[in-house]
């Protein structure tokens, strides 16, 4: 196996594949990690994501999905050093960038990301209960973990070099003791804001290795080629196309960087899927928040099976490091069929007997202690009132409008925002449903808030005195079916399925509009009919022999006419 010398080794090659321990079930790690080491790497890479062993303020989770000394065992077993990025941020496509929400609970413009005092002290609160997790598996104590990154990409973002020293301090002080490094773009501006004298410095690309590599020994003379992230593929984001790569191209330009004598991380190796409500989004003018799967376009696909990408990358590795493991079979996959969903229940049943917050203005969702919910607002509108614009300011990132019951209209984030509103009544009750579709993990608007930032008028009269419900989209356990009266609006719908044995399954929702699913309790993702995904990976250790339970929120169910799903042989992530 791999040592720490070997990473800042230039006539030792590296071959590492990025393989995120949080976006594969951890039953499924052994199969990944095989056909990882099967396609010739000699390492694994991982990020770490704050906001999922933290999720709420000084309550840390390292178990499930989250238990990353799992994850590293498993890789040294199948001969695989690895590189860990604990962050604190990692942009990765992932929900904030990794940073926990909480952190702007009661101070929406807190700083991050740089020496602040408030910040820090959250950082020093999680590298306490982490680093010395990472630390006992690096290979200077028996383990295979071989380097260890500061930061993220930090010359996208900042300057404060005061930072980047305080955070490779802090990881040195719990026991990090292999290499540090720091990965930024082949770009002056970020190298020199983004690196650390005397650590060394990575860069990160898809194409022109050879620009890329002489922009980083210009900068840093002495420093290895290393591409910490070869883009081989690339993420999708909702009403966007689906991106794929020519499987050639991408061999040609790994190929050239191993004969080149560098070493490289190939992003991603295996994507896998962004379960639940942990898609990231990005911003470049607008908001473009990402889809559920991270299949990424990779060799090994989002289920962990091989593509023609992976056989191109397999015989050029094979030119430089050993072959000696066989790719292992898939797993197989549930048969098609059609499932009724023939239970339902309202979301205004299921909210009514929750608790609620009272405020002047909306709060947002950080000032309710939630990360990812449907929340609803609702305002006691005094009347009568002519016709003028309803407008919600600032919104993030979604809202359906309500008035005494009756769906006026869907409000979008950088999109529409306000609708003509007129109510004869002496009272009418105001709704807005509002959604989070994932925070940006890239670029000055990382941090942000969700909800209604800059609250609602009717033409300039701000409306004040709200009540919020939250509903949780984690655990929905305690639905209570059977219950309540019809009403309109989002829905769950719940209905089964048998399975022989356990597979992989890909779930279709033909007709269905946008919501959320989940597979006997398991919060499964996001799907939304403008694409380009249109079916969700269904990984086979959420399958039970026996009976199988489906539910589906969805936001417009009068738009759907047939309340079935289907399970289907094939993937579909769009064209």
């Amino acid at each position: 196996m791999l040592t720490t010398a070997d990473f800042t080794d230039p006539n030792r090659l590296i071959v590492s594949g990025a393989l995120h321990y949080f976006r594969v079930l951890p039953q499924q790690w052994p199969h990944r990690l095989r056909m990882l080491r099967a396609m010739g790497a000699n390492a694994v890479e991982t990020y770490v994501p704050w906001n999922l062993h933290e999720r709420r303020r000084g309550e840390f989770d390292f178990g499930g999905l989250a238990d990353i000394e799992g994850f590293l065992r498993a890789a040294a077993d199948e001969g695989l050093a690895a590189i860990v990025r604990p962050g604190p941020y990692i942009c990765a496509e992932w929900e904030n960038g990794g940073l926990p929400v909480w952190l702007r609970a009661e101070n929406r413009d807190q700083p991050l990301r740089c020496m602040d005092d408030v910040y820090l002290a959250a950082v020093d609160a999680f590298f306490d209960e982490l680093i010395p997790r990472v630390a006992a598996h690096q290979s200077t104590r028996g383990g295979n973990v071989i380097a260890v990154q500061v930061e993220n990409e930090y010359g996208s973002f900042g300057s404060d070099l005061t930072y980047l020293r305080y955070v490779s301090e802090s990881l040195a002080k719990r026991g990090i003791d292999v290499p540090l490094f720091t990965s930024d773009g082949p770009e002056d501006a970020m190298l020199t804001g983004g690196t650390v004298p005397g650590i060394p410095a990575t860069v990160n690309f898809g194409s022109r290795p050879a620009e890329a590599f002489a922009k980083l020994a210009e900068v840093r003379p002495g420093d290895r080629a290393w591409c910490m992230e070869f883009w081989n593929g690339w993420f999708d984001h909702w009403t966007e196309p689906h991106h794929t790569r020519d499987p050639q191209d991408a061999a040609d330009v790994l190929a050239e960087m191993l004969e080149s004598g560098a070493s490289v991380n190939i992003y991603m190796a295996h994507g896998g899927t962004n379960f639940g409500t942990w898609a990231g989004a990005n911003h470049d003018g607008r908001y473009q928040p990402t889809v559920t799967s991270y299949d990424y376009d990779a060799p090994i696909d989002e289920r962990g099976a091989a593509t023609v990408k992976y056989g191109l990358f397999r015989e050029v590795i094979g030119r430089f490091l050993p072959l000696d493991v066989e790719p292992p079979a898939p797993a197989p996959v549930l048969p098609p069929r059609r499932i009724a969903l023939t239970e339902t229940l309202p979301l205004r049943t299921a909210m009514a007997g929750l608790p609620f917050h009272t405020s002047a203005v909306p709060p947002t969702f950080e000032q309710l202690g939630v990360d990812h919910a449907v929340v609803m607002y609702r305002h006691t509108l005094r009347g009568p009132r002519e016709t003028q614009k309803l407008t919600v300011d600032d919104l993030r990132d979604r809202a359906q409008v309500y008035l005494d019951g009756k769906e006026l209209a869907v409000l979008e984030r950088d999109g529409v925002n306000e609708l003509d509103l007129a109510s004869a009544a002496p009272e009418a009750t105001l709704e807005l449903l509002v959604e989070s579709m994932g925070r940006v993990n890239y670029g000055p608007l990382v941090g942000e808030c969700k909800g209604i930032l800059g609250g609602v008028r009717h033409r300039l009269q701000t409306l004040h005195g709200w009540e919020s419900r939250v509903f949780g989209l984690d655990d929905i356990s305690g639905l209570p079916w059977g219950t309540g009266d019809a009403a309109a609006g989002p829905a769950f719908h719940r209905g089964t399925f048998t399975a022989e044995d356990v597979a992989d399954g890909f779930l279709a929702l033909p007709g269905w509009v946008k919501g959320y699913v989940w597979v006997n309790g398991f919060a499964l993702g996001r799907y939304w009919q403008v694409g380009p995904q249109r079916t969700l990976y269904v990984p086979w250790p959420l399958v039970e022999t026996g009976v199988n339970e489906i539910v589906v929120l969805e936001l417009h169910p009068e738009r759907v006419t047939d309340k079935s799903v289907e399970l289907v042989s094939a993937p579909d992530l769009g064209a």
